[in-house]
C-alpha cells in the first residue's frame, strides 16, 4: 500500500464476491463525506448501487462507538449499498447486525480470479510481469497486455488484471475500462479509464482521441462534470500521478505524436 493510500480516510478494492471493499480508516460522517467528494469528483452515482462490506481492519475504534445511522446513510448517498462487515471488534457486533449488516469475518475476499464481462475479442491476460521502463513519451506496454479491436460499449466493463489494457477501437460513454498497469487507447477515449487498479502510481493513461467522464490512476480520481478542458479535448494527451504522500493529483498533458 502507497503512503498516500494509507492517509486517505477510505479506500475501494474489488472483491471476489463481486463486491466492493471499503476499507475504512475514519467512521466520522463528515469526514468520510469530504474525502468522498474529493475522491469521486461529486458525482453520486460513481457506484451505481454496487454491494459494499466494510473492513475495519486499519481504524482503531477506541471510542467504541460507530454512527451506523450516519456512516450508512452517506455510503447510500454515493450509490453504494453496504451489506456487511469485517474485523469489526467483538463488541459492536451486536450495533452493526442491528443495522442490518451481516458480520464475513469467515467469508474469503481475495482480488477477483476473473475480470468482469469482456468482448469476445479480449484476449485472457497473462500473469503480472515485471514492471517495464517507460520510454520517453509513451507509456512502455507490458508483457501479458490485454489488446481489444473492437470498441468497448456504453454499459460494458474491461478489467485488464496483471498488466496493461491496449484499446484498438476506442470506447464510448458509459463504459469502463480496468487495468492493473497502463491504459492505452488508440480511438475516443470515453467513460471511465481507471489505471494501476492495484496501486500502480507509475501507470498511465495514453489516448488519441481524450473525452473521459473520469480518468485514475492508483485510486486517485479526476472527473469531468464541466467537460474536458478545449486544450486536451479530442486531441492526443497522456495523464499521469505527480506528487508525493497527500499531494498526489493527476496531470493531464497535450501528447505530440509527430
Amino acid at each position: 500500500m502507497s503512503a498516500a493510500s494509507s492517509n486517505r480516510p477510505i479506500e475501494f478494492r474489488n472483491a471476489s464476491l463481486g463486491t466492493t471493499v471499503a476499507v475504512l480508516r475514519e467512521t466520522h460522517p463528515p469526514l468520510l463525506a469530504d474525502a468522498l467528494h474529493k475522491m469521486l469528483g461529486g458525482m453520486p452515482d460513481f457506484f451505481s448501487g454496487e454491494p459494499a462490506i466494510l473492513d475495519f481492519a486499519e481504524i482503531s475504534l477506541d471510542c467504541g462507538r460507530v454512527d451506523w445511522a450516519g456512516l450508512l446513510s452517506l455510503l447510500r448517498r454515493f450509490q453504494l449499498q453496504p451489506v456487511g462487515v469485517r474485523n469489526l471488534p467483538g463488541e459492536l457486533a451486536a450495533e452493526a447486525r442491528r443495522a442490518g449488516l451481516a458480520l464475513l469475518d469467515g467469508v474469503p475476499l481475495g482480488e477477483r480470479s476473473t475480470p468482469p464481462a469482456t468482448p469476445a475479442a479480449a484476449a485472457p491476460t497473462a500473469p503480472k510481469p515485471a514492471p517495464a521502463t517507460p520510454a520517453p513519451a509513451l507509456a512502455a506496454i507490458q508483457a501479458g497486455t490485454m489488446f481489444v479491436d473492437r470498441p468497448v460499449r456504453s454499459g460494458q466493463q474491461i478489467y485488464a488484471r496483471g498488466g496493461d489494457l491496449v484499446l484498438l477501437a476506442g470506447m464510448s460513454n458509459g463504459a469502463e475500462v480496468i487495468a492493473d498497469g497502463s491504459i492505452h487507447c488508440y480511438g475516443p477515449l470515453r467513460g471511465r479509464a481507471l489505471a494501476g487498479a492495484q496501486g500502480n502510481a507509475s501507470a498511465r493513461i495514453v489516448a488519441t482521441n481524450f473525452g473521459p467522464e473520469i480518468v485514475s490512476i492508483a485510486g486517485v480520481y479526476k472527473t469531468f462534470e464541466q467537460g474536458v478542458p478545449a486544450s486536451i479535448a479530442g486531441k492526443p494527451a497522456t495523464v499521469r500521478m505527480r506528487g508525493a504522500g497527500n499531494e498526489q493529483k493527476l496531470d493531464i498533458e497535450p501528447l505530440q505524436l509527430d
